[in-house]
């Protein structure tokens, strides 16, 4: 059974998984489009860029998070001279890092999902003088719908599952910074197999149910296309 520190460490981390996968949409969705449309040439540097956590380790990114948000570090010192808290070992560094962290696993779902839809819709959208921002919400949207589900899923999924970067750049602070994978980590450290595994099982079925269900949507959509 579930105790109540695990129960506090899976609310924190749903809540960080749902602000950051809100964050990533607003986000990711311009950047998106932009590399769906843009020619130029540095837009290769940028696609780096975005993808570069999916081959970096998890701890080189936290560790230069850590640094940059930390006290010392140009972010957290322009924060400090703000008024404000540097955002190590908080919440909302949690939610930096998760979103710098899952960038691509939202970006590239909706760029694919932009780049499909091709010119034509858009150009039909033109000639009724729909401007670019007309264009942009009453046809790309809802022709790249199944993107940004696939976004959103993925974005969730992926955060819910962060060890390493919300461990550096986090720590393991109860009921702040502790989420649910590093409680698994620390009852398998403590030999707590069984408190593990419940959390583990229930991590791994709501990841499971997720994906299946923008399977059968995406599925659904290519049968209604067709």
């Amino acid at each position: 059974m579930l105790e109540s520190a695990d129960i506090t460490a899976l609310a924190i981390t749903l809540k960080l998984a749902g602000v950051s996968t809100l964050i990533l949409i607003v986000l990711g969705t311009p950047l998106a489009w932009w590399l769906a449309r843009s020619r130029r040439r540095w837009k290769l540097v940028v696609e780096a860029l975005v993808a570069l956590p999916l081959v970096l380790p998890p701890t080189v990114l936290g560790f230069y998070l850590l640094v940059a948000l930390g006290p010392e570090g140009p972010v957290g010192a322009l924060l400090a001279a703000l008024g404000g808290r540097p955002l190590a070992f908080t919440f909302a560094g949690l939610v930096a890092g998760s979103v710098i962290y899952s960038l691509p696993f939202v970006v590239q779902p909706l760029r694919d999902a932009f780049a499909a839809m091709g010119s034509r819709p858009l150009e039909v959208a033109a000639t009724l003088r729909a401007s670019p921002l007309d264009r942009f919400f009453t046809v790309a949207v809802p022709l790249a719908w199944p993107g940004f589900l696939t976004a959103a899923v993925l974005g969730f999924a992926h955060t819910v599952g962060e060890f390493g970067v919300v461990l550096m750049i986090g720590g393991n602070i109860p009921g702040e910074t502790r989420v649910a994978s590093i409680a698994i980590y620390d009852h398998a450290e403590t030999l707590d197999y069984a408190r593990a595994h419940v959390l583990s099982a229930l991590l791994l079925g709501l990841s499971f149910v997720m994906l299946l269900a923008v399977y059968a949507l995406n599925r659904r959509a290519r049968l209604v296309a067709a």
